[in-house]
C-alpha cells in the first residue's frame, strides 16, 4: 500500500468484522457532566483480544499472500499487537512469534501463548524489542510486522473511525491515546475524510511523548527514555510512514501525567464497572485539558488488558491519592481506656479503622507517651480533615505518615 485513502478505509471496515466485536458507543453521564459536553466512550477494552490491535493486524494479514504467511510472521510488541497478531495468525493457520519487552503485564504474555504464538521476552521498552523482532525477520526469513509504522495496519486501526462516524454522525472530537502512532493515523486520517470538521485529539504520557515531539520537529524524534506506567504507550519513536498523515490530521496533541492516570482508572471502575489500562485512560485523563461544552466527544478506550498486581497498586494509589485511606500518627499516654478513646474519636467522626500499629518504644518514658499509628478510610478530603481535627478536640496532635496498606 503506497497511501491511506478512503477505498482501502472501506475494505478493512468490513475485512475486521470477521474477528471484532461491535464496540457500541457507551453514553458516560459522569464524564458529561465533569466537561458540559456529551462524552461517548468507545470501549474497544471489550475486543477479544482486550484491545483495538486486532483491527489492524487482521487486516494487514489478509492483503499478506500466501508465500508471505507461509514465512511465519514475527512482531514486537508492548502486548496488545502481540495479541492482535498472534489471534489474527491463528485465525489464518500462520506460525507467529512475538517478541514483548522484560516489563510486559504477566498476562498480556499469557495471553499471547494461548492464541498459540511463541513468545519472547526481550528488552526494557518496546523500542528494544522491535529491533530484536527485525533481527530475527531478517535472519530466519519471516515476515515482519510493524505495530503502527505500516499504512495497512493503520488502515485497519481507522476502522474505529468508521464505526463512530456512523454511529455519531454529528461528533466534534475523537480522543484517541497515542503510542507509535499508528491508532490516531488511521483514525484521524479517515474521519477527516468522512468530515473534515471532526477534530482527533492525541494524548501521550508526559513522560513518553514521542509524537508530540515529532510533529513539532516534522520528524521522527528519538526520546532518550519512555518509562511510564502507560505501558502499551511507551514508544520512544513514532512511525516515519505514518507520520506525514499524522502531522496533516491531528488536531491538537496533549500529554498527562502518570499520576494523573489513577484517579482515571478509579473512574471507570466505581461510575463506569470497566477495566481499561492504562494507555487507555490517557485520553479520559486528557479531558479536563479541552473545552468541551455543548459538544460530543468520543473517548477512545484503546484496551483493558492489566494485570492483577498492577491493578491492584493503581488503586490502592488511588484511593490514598483521594484521601479516602490515610494514616496518621498519634502520641498517647500508655494507660489503660487511651487506646478506646482514640478509636471513638475516629468512630463519632464517621471514620473506619483498618489498621493499628502501636509502637510502645518511641520514647525511654513509656508512660508518658506511646506512638499510634492509624490507617483509615475516609469519604474524601474534607472527611479526613474532620477526622483529624476531632483528634485535636481530644487533644491529640495527629500528624499524616505515608501509608502503606501491605
Amino acid at each position: 500500500m503506497n497511501e491511506l485513502n478512503l477505498k482501502n478505509f472501506e475494505e478493512a471496515a468490513e475485512t475486521v468484522k470477521r474477528v471484532t466485536l461491535p464496540t457500541k458507543l457507551v453514553y458516560s453521564e459522569s464524564l458529561s457532566r465533569q466537561t458540559g459536553g456529551s462524552i461517548y466512550l468507545k470501549p474497544e477494552n471489550m475486543q477479544y483480544t482486550g484491545a483495538y490491535k486486532v483491527r489492524g493486524s487482521y487486516y494487514k494479514i489478509s492483503k499478506m499472500t500466501d508465500e508471505e504467511r507461509a514465512r511465519g510472521l514475527v512482531t514486537a510488541s508492548a502486548g496488545n499487537h502481540a495479541q492482535g497478531v498472534a489471534y489474527a495468525a491463528q485465525r489464518y493457520g500462520c506460525k507467529a512469534t512475538i517478541v514483548m519487552p522484560t516489563v510486559t503485564p504477566l498476562i498480556k504474555v499469557n495471553r499471547t501463548k494461548s492464541y498459540g504464538a511463541d513468545v519472547i521476552l526481550y528488552g526494557d521498552v518496546y523500542d528494544d524489542a522491535c529491533n530484536y523482532a527485525l533481527k530475527l525477520a531478517e535472519e530466519q526469513g519471516m515476515t515482519f510486522i510493524h505495530p503502527f509504522d505500516d499504512l495497512e495496519v493503520a488502515t485497519g486501526q481507522g476502522s474505529i473511525a468508521m464505526e463512530i462516524v456512523q454511529e455519531l454522525p454529528t461528533v466534534d472530537y475523537i480522543i484517541v491515546p497515542v503510542g507509535g502512532g499508528g491508532l490516531i493515523t488511521g483514525i484521524s486520517t479517515l474521519a477527516s475524510m468522512l468530515n473534515p470538521k471532526i477534530k482527533v485529539v492525541g494524548v501521550e504520557p508526559a513522560a513518553a511523548a514521542s509524537m508530540t515531539a515529532a510533529i513539532k520537529a516534522g520528524e521522527p524524534v528519538t526520546l532518550e527514555s519512555a518509562l511510564t506506567i502507560a505501558d502499551g504507550t511507551a514508544v520512544k519513536t513514532v512511525g516515519s510512514k505514518i507520520l506525514p498523515y499524522a502531522i496533516k490530521n491531528i488536531h491538537k496533541m496533549l500529554t498527562v501525567e502518570d499520576d494523573e492516570l489513577i484517579p482515571a482508572f478509579l473512574d471507570m471502575v466505581e461510575n463506569h464497572k470497566m477495566i481499561v489500562e492504562n494507555s487507555g485512560l490517557l485520553p479520559v485523563a486528557a479531558l479536563k485539558q479541552l473545552d468541551l461544552k455543548d459538544k460530543k466527544a468520543v473517548v477512545v478506550l484503546s484496551g483493558g488488558n492489566m494485570d492483577v498486581i498492577t491493578m491492584s497498586s493503581v488503586v490502592q494509589h488511588g484511593l490514598i491519592q483521594e484521601d479516602r485511606i490515610f494514616t496518621a500518627s498519634v502520641l498517647m499516654p500508655d494507660k489503660p481506656g487511651e487506646l478506646v478513646h482514640v478509636a471513638s474519636s475516629i468512630a463519632n467522626s464517621g471514620g473506619n479503622v483498618i489498621k493499628l500499629d502501636h509502637n510502645q518504644f518511641i520514647s525511654v518514658n513509656r508512660n508518658s507517651s506511646v506512638e499510634l499509628k492509624i490507617t483509615m478510610e475516609a469519604f474524601g478530603t474534607q472527611h479526613k480533615q474532620k477526622i483529624l481535627e476531632d483528634l485535636r478536640k481530644e487533644g491529640y496532635d495527629p500528624q499524616v505518615i505515608n501509608t502503606q496498606l501491605y
